[in-house]
């Protein structure tokens, strides 16, 4: 049943700011971030937050479970053939989108080809949020209603994450708020202001508990914060470090989510002075859980690779090879020739000329608005090689400062994060000459097993490559992994029962949560 009225939610839900955190109820109330979506378009989101509803208005063919695999959804099965070059995915036969009409293999193909086109349109700029899809897909095709084929640019496992695009029926993929097939529908919205959103009654799965949404849209993360304190919304999404400030308790429950951001040190290895036994002792040195506690109040998650921990991708029986150890640090140093010859607390060593050079450091690091926490973690890094004679002068830049040194390669260290793709594959960050190798990384080995990566259609193979990627990750060294951002969703109300809440879908599970 629909609730009564903006404004009469808003006045329940302040009378329940005292309550127990306790399971959802039959609608919630949700603070965003949103100042910048003015149309309903699932195939260009503007903004992290607005994501997380559309995936639970529309369905993709595979979805990803919490074990970070593929796993059936609108596709209910799929197999690849001649060596991963074709995959053919089976359409359910019982799913409708919300206004009743059936979704059909034609409507796949028709979304699936209208993100294809948007990529490869060179007359614009943004090429929408799903354009990574071209770079896997020759073709798309409807072999019957029920039977869509897909044609690879290369034998690939990782294509499966990229069929996680949103479908709408063939004759809107252009249009604003189409139907979509997932357990809610989208029955209003304000740009500004909020959005509302109801059961699927013509959802393939059964009804969900929860059967109202209202997001309530804000400008600012400092405010989407304030309005949860002052009870004017049930939940909300933040990554904001202020966040961290709630814990579980009598009237609230917080429940970390992961976002695609992974925090590094980059290492420019064309320095001179940074060699590979240098980086390692950078490596050495570096105290994770210090900068996670001091400057990011625990909204991070430590990782020594370019993989979520804990996943099936990443290698966990190296971790124990990487840790804070000083002494091994100056070992790694004075085998690389440093050393503090005139104790004056900087390492040196006789360079070609036989003049004496410090090992100093040029450190550049640039801020996020919501988040200014890198200037305390630089310092921290910068702190800790200080203990062993590695001077570094600390420079804060613009976003756009930044990408001009990296480009260039006019920096020793740089502080930096990644927005990683949703399919494991870090070739681009240790690829030559790919778009992410700012470090100037070159390794035959790692460019063999990248370029194996890429062809490995298997998910056992595909496993084993990166494995592979990860034992020659730790051997050279050519950045430093810190860890992955986290975010928070501070709520009155528990609502899923998923133990991998993720950016982008963060309402993951509502749709199947019950109150037991």
């Amino acid at each position: 049943m629909r609730l009564l009225s903006w404004m009469l939610l808003l006045t329940l839900t302040l009378s329940d700011s005292a309550a127990f955190a306790e399971n959802v109820r039959n609608s919630i109330v949700i603070g965003i971030q949103s100042s910048k979506t003015l149309m309903i378009r699932p195939f260009e989101p503007v903004e992290r937050d607005i994501l997380s509803a559309y995936h639970a208005v529309y369905e993709s063919l595979v979805t990803i479970d919490d074990d970070y695999l593929p796993q059936p959804c609108l596709a209910e099965s799929w197999e690849e053939s001649s060596g991963g070059k074709i995959w053919t995915f089976h359409i359910r036969q019982d799913v409708r989108f919300s206004d009743g009409t059936p979704l059909t293999a034609k409507d796949v193909v028709a979304s699936a080809n209208y993100i294809l086109a948007k990529a490869q349109d060179e007359s614009i700029t943004d090429h929408g949020f799903y354009a990574i899809l071209n770079y896997f897909v020759s073709s798309i095709t409807a072999k019957d209603d029920y039977t869509v084929t897909v044609k690879a640019k290369r034998p690939y496992f990782g294509l499966l994450y990229q069929m996680t695009f949103p479908v709408v029926p063939e004759q809107q993929v252009a249009g604003d708020n189409p139907p979509g097939s997932g357990p809610y529908v989208i029955t209003e919205f304000h740009a500004g202001e909020r959005m509302w959103l109801a059961a699927n009654t013509n959802w393939w799965k059964p009804q969900p508990q929860v059967r109202e949404i209202l997001f309530v849209f804000h400008d600012t993360a400092s405010s989407v914060i304030e309005s949860y304190e002052y009870a004017r919304v049930e939940s909300v999404f933040t990554r904001s470090v202020a966040g961290a400030q709630y814990k579980t308790g009598t009237n609230s429950l917080t429940m970390s989510y992961r976002t695609n951001q992974l925090e590094c040190l980059l290492m420019n290895n064309n320095s001179r002075e940074l060699s590979t036994e240098v980086r390692k002792a950078i490596r050495c040195l570096i105290d994770k859980s210090k900068i996670i506690a001091n400057a990011y109040s625990g909204l991070a998650v430590e990782a020594n690779f370019p993989f979520f921990p804990g996943t099936w991708m990443y290698n966990d029986a190296l971790d124990a090879s990487i840790s804070r150890d000083v002494e091994e640090a100056r070992r790694l140093l004075a085998e690389a020739g440093w050393e503090d010859s005139d104790e004056n607390g900087v390492l040196d060593r006789t360079n070609r000329d036989g003049d004496l050079e410090n090992l100093h450091l040029r450190f550049y690091y640039y801020e996020e608005p919501d988040n200014d926490v890198r200037a305390e973690t630089a310092n921290i890094i910068s702190d800790a090689l200080a203990e062993v004679g590695i001077e570094c002068k600390i420079t804060a830049m613009t976003m756009s400062d930044m990408q001009r040194q990296l480009k260039a390669g006019g920096f020793d260290l740089a502080l930096v994060s990644f927005a990683m793709d949703v399919a494991p594959d870090p070739g681009f960050l240790l690829m030559k000459g790919n778009s992410g190798n700012y470090v100037r990384y070159k390794s035959d080995r790692m460019e063999e097993l990248c370029a194996a990566l890429r062809k490995e259609p298997t998910m056992e193979g595909f496993r084993q490559k990166l494995m592979e990627i990860q034992y020659l990750f730790l051997e050279d060294c050519p950045f430093v992994c810190l860890f992955w951002r986290m975010g928070n969703v501070i709520t009155r109300y528990m609502y899923t029962a998923c133990r991998d809440v993720r950016e982008y879908e963060l309402l993951r599970g509502i749709e199947s949560f019950f109150t037991r």
